[in-house]
């Protein structure tokens, strides 16, 4: 019999804290907590399987293989059975301490992170999980169901007549044209799935493929309306719930989000909504033939990457915080090339899996994922190793708009990342 056990802890950074890697003014003031929530599956006879979701920005290369190595210790594991995944609200931190250690050794300090705060973010996080393994449960069974999210989601690359991006929708789109473009490609679907003891419900897992920012750059610590809408029903039901922001690379708010007044709250209530509804039409289904695939995958870094020119940028005396730090991340991808990233997939019985990805990853990938196995139903989780960056599509850095800019990865990964998704999933 497979049993479970679910453990939190706090990840809310101090006040001067750098956000989203130093892209963002530093914490100023704490709106709402930050936690690390994890869930922890043993099958009978077999090692434990963890999934933590971070309400931070993203976390990248070595600290998210640390992060998984704790973990995997925490529980008596291996690091290739741990998924982490960020929920990438962007007042929050992205910690990478390579990319720090690199900075630091060009005389730039705490523009990433600052002292060792983040280190001992991750070893709460695992004593909390080693806590959480003295109080296993039998899961018995799972329910899945799923929600149309409400005016929440549009694809960010608004495209011209030319196929080229001719606007993008931002966090906040103030412009009445660009707001009335189409939708896009977007998946507007919410999944959720539960696990439970006979009739009492152990754990809800929701996925929704959306950035999930109302606003950004104001040092104001939150998770965003995505948590603050999972805290809510949380708190309702006495049962933990944990959310997973899906291939939302190229997915925000922007239509619905006109930048004038603060839509956070409205799109809580959204999400909320949504969750509740696909938790009212789930259908309950039998736990077995649990199984966990991993594939590792290198994928190159972009072609225009150099060494010598990333330090260039890094080590000026003058310059701006963010290019720095940027420069400092795709370096920092560019030394671990070799090293390949776990894409994942947990299957929970032989209809209903759950795919873990890395980077910023476009919808269309989630899409690609649903239709390799249209018997099944599917849900994905983004944002695990985020040393990517943003993972495109081949076309777009053609098509232009921003993503590509912020890619650390070739448009080559494409062919990569349908290969990997496809043998998790027909595995």
């Amino acid at each position: 019999m497979t049993r479970l056990s679910t453990f939190k802890s706090d990840v809310t950074p101090p006040i001067g804290h750098p956000l989203c890697a130093g892209w963002y003014p530093p914490a100023s003031a704490i709106g709402d907590p930050l936690s690390a929530l994890g869930l922890i599956l043993v099958p009978d006879a077999e090692l434990p399987i963890v999934l933590c979701a971070l309400d931070w920005a993203e976390l990248s290369n070595g600290d998210y293989d640390r992060w998984r190595e704790a973990l995997a210790a925490a529980v008596q594991t291996t690091a290739e059975r741990v998924a982490v995944h960020c929920i990438h609200a962007h007042d929050t931190p992205w910690p990478d301490r390579d990319a720090q250690d690199v900075l630091d050794a060009l005389g730039h300090t705490d523009v990433i992170m600052a002292g060792d705060w983040a280190e001992q973010a991750r070893a709460d996080a695992a004593r909390a999980a080693t806590a959480a393994m003295a109080n296993m449960q039998p899961c018995t069974a799972i329910s899945v169901g799923e929600a149309r999210v409400d005016r929440i989601a549009s694809n960010r690359r608004v495209m011209g007549p030319d196929g080229k991006v001719a606007a993008v929708r931002w966090t906040k789109t103030p412009d009445p044209e660009v707001r009335a473009a189409p939708e896009g490609v977007i998946d507007p679907m919410l999944k959720t799935i539960g696990f439970w003891h006979d009739d009492r419900a152990l754990a809800v897992l929701h996925y929704y493929a959306v950035h999930p920012t109302s606003m950004d750059g104001t040092g104001v610590v939150t998770p965003e309306f995505v948590g603050l809408a999972r805290n809510r029903r949380s708190a309702e039901q006495g049962v933990p719930h944990f959310y997973f922001t899906g291939c939302a690379g190229n997915v925000t708010a922007g239509k619905y989000n006109d930048g004038i007044a603060d839509n956070r709250e409205l799109f809580t209530r959204r999400i909320y909504d949504a969750m509740v509804t696909a938790e009212g039409a789930a259908e309950r289904q039998s736990l077995d033939a649990l199984r966990w695939v991993v594939e590792p995958v290198r994928l190159p870094p972009r072609e225009d990457l150099a060494e010598a020119a990333l330090l260039e940028v890094i080590g000026a005396e003058i310059g701006d915080p963010k290019i720095r730090s940027k420069a400092a991340l795709k370096l920092t991808y560019l030394r671990r090339r070799d090293r390949p990233i776990p894409f994942a997939c947990l299957h929970l019985n032989d209809r209903v899996a759950i795919v873990h990805l890395p980077g910023e990853t476009f919808i269309e990938y989630q899409l690609h994922a649903q239709a390799a196995r249209p018997d099944a139903f599917v849900a994905v989780a983004g944002y695990g190793d985020l040393g990517t960056g943003y993972i495109t599509m081949q076309g777009s850095f053609d098509e232009g708009g921003y993503e590509p800019v912020d890619a650390f990865v070739s448009g080559a990964s494409e062919a990569l990342m349908r290969t990997a998704i496809d043998k998790i999933l027909r595995s």
